[in-house]
């Protein structure tokens, strides 16, 4: 299991060595905060308290933000489920994680995916307490007399997450209710459900039509823009924001007429999209052509 020093990840810890079978613990020492190496040292000696084995402490590197520390984080991680030979790693998030999650997605203006917040399960990784709420798992840990580290920086409401975790949510919650973190969260499992389903279907409908410019107009729009996104992924294109997949629709006449261009629509990866006759395809800098 991930693990911080936090009252979310040790409460997980706690409730890991009342349970049947093995578990360990990964310890990402991201290196930005003075006294970073003996936060995680001290986890390190909590989780061995517990009864976690192994237990491995790894720093790394950052360029200073979010996205690099999570990158270096989920990279520690899948070293460790190679280097131990585990099936799954377990994660921290709670059910107030959730609700900033699905906050953050409005925000961007995202689509249902985005509102579907963290999955419960992805690849090796699982989340089994986003049921729980934040004040419980702190509660958890004073039952059991684990002292946790609270993070200086998620105070800091420079980061768009606190801003919303330390200032919208709860004058959200003091105008609508206590029970809007719960709404929200059930708000991403439902739309979990329906991106699941859209997924499936575009998946489908790709199998059997390809990118055929006839099939595509017969499907919902939030069927047939999917489909043309999982052609362009297959392809090889990184990064397919709003902007690019907005692009591949008009060239499918995907929710509106077909774009007077033919292309190229350019997307990052260095793939290329063209309507050619009755389909589309994709070209990367090989003139490899992907239909």
């Amino acid at each position: 299991m991930g693990v911080s020093g936090g009252a979310d990840s040790l409460a997980l810890a706690i409730a890991a060595a009342t349970l049947p079978g093995a578990f360990g613990a990964v310890i990402v020492d991201h290196g930005l905060q003075p006294g970073s190496a003996q936060v995680a040292a001290r986890a390190a000696g909590q989780c061995r308290e517990l009864g976690l084995d192994p237990v491995l402490v790894c720093p790394v590197r950052t360029a200073g933000d979010e996205a690099s520390a999570r990158a270096a984080r989920y990279g520690q991680f899948e070293q460790a489920l190679a280097s131990t030979g585990a099936r799954q790693l377990l994660l921290a998030h709670t059910r107030d994680d959730q609700a900033e999650q699905v906050l953050l997605g409005l925000v961007r203006g995202s689509g249902t995916r985005s509102l579907a917040g963290m999955p419960a399960e992805r690849g090796p990784y699982r989340r089994p307490l986003l049921g729980l709420t934040r004040k419980q798992t702190e509660e958890i840990c004073r039952d059991a007399g684990v002292e946790y580290w609270e993070d200086p920086s998620n105070s800091d409401t420079g980061f768009r997450r606190n801003l919303i975790r330390h200032a919208t949510l709860p004058l959200l919650r003091e105008q609508l209710g206590e029970h809007l973190t719960e709404a929200l969260a059930r708000t991403a499992a439902l739309a979990a459900a329906d991106a699941d389903a859209l997924d499936l279907w575009a998946q489908q409908a790709k199998e059997q039509h390809g990118l055929q410019l006839r099939a595509l107009s017969g499907l919902p729009v939030a069927v047939a823009s999917r489909v043309v996104r999982l052609g362009a992924i297959e392809a090889g294109a990184k990064n397919l924001g709003h902007e690019r997949t907005q692009a591949l629709c008009a060239l499918a006449g995907i929710g509106g007429p077909k774009s007077k261009s033919a292309g190229p629509v350019q997307l990052d990866g260095k793939i290329s999209a063209f309507r050619r006759g009755p389909v589309i395809v994709f070209t990367s800098t090989g003139s490899t052509t992907l239909r």
